[in-house]
């Protein structure tokens, strides 16, 4: 976790008042969210039940670590979604990732999608602590549909977990099918 954590902070140079996009890329998002949000959240608390339950078999926790790594990829982009567009009414917070210059996964898709033009919107716009900074990210987050993207995102992998979860024969399916109840379409 603390690997992800690095990640996630030198994502930006620390000593440069620039702020560099090229280093929002979604090989870098992908590692950070393994790293800082799958190994902790789910697969680690998922190997320590199969370890205390002395399960030996190495192919068991490949396929645990297969699937708790999709769902904590899942949960990441999930949490990255509600930050700017859940209700903080509902999330029980206002969401900070454009302000705090985060490497989110909305920032990496729209980044993927732009024109020249909305690039530059983003480089005006993204890691600044302005209202109406932040509106002009989240109108450019819109106009990219990335609320479509996400809920394609969501859907498939959905789809993809419950295939893996598919191969599950040597433990418990029940962990995995709870783990993914509780997050699936999760709004907050």
């Amino acid at each position: 976790t603390e690997f992800g954590q690095l990640l996630d902070l030198t994502s930006q140079d620390e000593g440069s008042e620039e702020i560099d996009l090229t280093r929002f890329t979604l090989e870098r998002y992908q590692k950070i969210v393994k790293y800082k949000t799958a190994f902790y959240t789910f697969y680690l608390p998922v190997a320590i039940g199969m370890i205390t339950s002395r399960v030996e078999e190495g192919p068991t926790y490949d396929l645990a670590k297969k699937i708790c790594c999709q769902m904590g990829e899942y949960f990441q982009i999930q949490d990255d979604y509600l930050d700017c567009f859940g209700d903080p009414e509902v999330i029980g917070k206002v969401g900070t990732d454009i302000q705090d210059n985060k490497c989110s996964w909305l920032v990496v898709q729209a980044l993927d999608r732009v024109t020249p033009e909305q690039r530059a919107v983003l480089e005006a716009n993204y890691g600044q602590w302005d209202d109406q900074k932040v509106a002009n990210v989240k109108a450019l987050y819109k106009e990219l549909d990335l609320v479509k993207v996400f809920q394609t995102y969501e859907e498939d992998s959905f789809k993809i977990i419950q295939t893996e979860l598919d191969k599950v024969t040597t433990m418990p399916r029940d962990v995995f099918e709870l783990l993914l109840k509780k997050i699936y379409k999760r709004s907050k």
